[in-house]
């Protein structure tokens, strides 16, 4: 079973949210992509529309878009997702995530797309009243 660790950010209050997912949800959400949109209902959000924007896996190494998979590799890049150069012009090989949510995968970001009935903040304290 995989558990992942959802960061759903609401670009209308500018605040974020983190919900914890577990069981079958977390299991739908294999195999999605960075970029696709997916039903609140998996994170505990219901008449939400959500975007995968990005995450990390077990050991901390972010998401890319650009690498296709859920393998790991190390890519040389540039001041993007992954590597911050204090320095223009300076490129360093680094070990990123690919694009595809896998059980090695912890944390999930998420945006909001389509807001519900009810605000995100509401229904996140209901979760955790819940637990």
């Amino acid at each position: 079973m995989a558990d992942f660790r959802a960061v759903v950010s609401d670009p209308k209050d500018g605040k974020s949210y983190q919900v914890p997912v577990s069981g079958h949800h977390a299991n739908s959400l294999i195999g999605k992509r960075i970029g696709d949109i997916v039903d609140g209902i998996f994170v505990g959000l219901p008449g939400y529309k959500l975007q995968i924007t990005g995450g990390s896996d077990k050991d901390g190494f972010p998401m890319r878009k650009d690498l296709p998979g859920p393998r790991r590799k190390k890519l040389l890049i540039s001041k993007s997702i992954g590597f911050k150069p204090d320095k223009g012009g300076l490129r360093r090989r680094k070990n990123v995530r690919g694009n595809t949510i896998s059980p090695d995968t912890l944390q999930i970001n998420l945006k909001v797309t389509q807001h519900g009935m009810k605000p995100v903040g509401d229904l996140v304290k209901k979760e955790e009243k819940k637990q």
